[in-house]
């Protein structure tokens, strides 16, 4: 198996997002492209925000995409709730579009008002994964979202210094998570395997493989993930992955959907450079 278990499907597809910004027929292109290679088992759906949707439908048309096996669609929806509705709908008049997943941002003070309408979607249509600002995730928050069969976005990185989480307040964030028992995704900045310093913005990027590993240890109450998050060791991290058993990777992956990123290729050369993957 090329892509081994532990990440499997690990990244959507977002790269149509900052700082790649793809235009839109590249974007499609480069998606049809990784489902033929030898690691298209590492990639899951394509991100599309809901106010380009029409446009993600003409370009697959342009592409000629085969409309009988249509690509997998995470949907953003900036807007919130309040824009929601109006997003189903747009993807609703898309018969080409195979939507599977919701993505919003619903403040913790206002999740209550909207858990039973976010809830009937979910039940309904598709899944629905809420971001939640990481200071305002807590373990009841977590709970609350796991009770109505909801997921949570927790955004890692961006366009500013100011919008990458130190270690500690990802990994409170992570502990929380874990502990209400809410299926989780991460977003941003996430693009390397280990914990680095940009060397073209300053930025202090958290790793993926710290991630992982920091989500495992929350899970078997080992060292605190924060300390995890820290960590710039690759070769070690690399190591405490390697040795991870069966069981370990499929309860962190039950708990850990997956990553958003504007690139695939440079979290693949990573994995590949750790010997974690190896190219068919």
């Amino acid at each position: 198996m090329s892509i081994p278990p532990l990440f499997a499907h690990l990244f959507d597809d977002a790269a149509l997002f900052p700082p790649g910004n793809a235009a839109m027929p590249a974007a499609v292109g480069g998606h049809a492209g990784y489902r033929q290679q030898w690691y298209a088992g590492l990639v899951s759906r394509f991100v599309c925000p809901a106010a380009r949707l029409a446009e993600l439908g003409q370009a697959l048309d342009d592409f000629g995409w085969d409309s009988s096996a249509p690509p997998d669609i995470a949907m953003t929806v900036p807007g919130g709730p309040a824009a929601l509705a109006g997003a189903l709908a747009i993807a609703e008049q898309l018969p080409g579009l195979r939507l599977g997943v919701v993505e919003l941002p619903v403040g913790a003070a206002e999740l209550p008002g909207v858990l039973d309408e976010l809830d009937d979607i979910s039940e309904e249509t598709v899944a629905v994964c809420v971001e939640v600002p990481l200071v305002e995730v807590t373990e009841e928050v977590a709970a609350a979202l796991h009770g109505a069969g909801l997921g949570l976005k927790l955004r890692t990185g961006g366009t500013t210094a100011a919008a990458f989480p130190s270690a500690a307040v990802l990994g409170a964030a992570i502990e929380a998570a874990v502990a209400g028992g809410v299926r989780f995704k991460c977003t941003a900045g996430l693009h390397n395997a280990v914990r680095h310093d940009d060397p073209a913005t300053g930025f202090a990027h958290h790793g993926f493989l710290n991630v992982l590993l920091a989500i495992h240890s929350a899970l078997a109450g080992g060292r605190p993930p924060a300390e995890l998050l820290a960590e710039t060791d690759g070769a070690a991290l690399a190591e405490q992955a390697r040795v991870l058993a069966p069981d370990e990777v499929a309860q962190l992956r039950q708990r850990f959907a997956c990553i958003g990123s504007c690139s695939i290729s440079e979290p693949l050369t990573d994995l590949i450079e750790l010997k974690l993957v190896t190219p068919a």
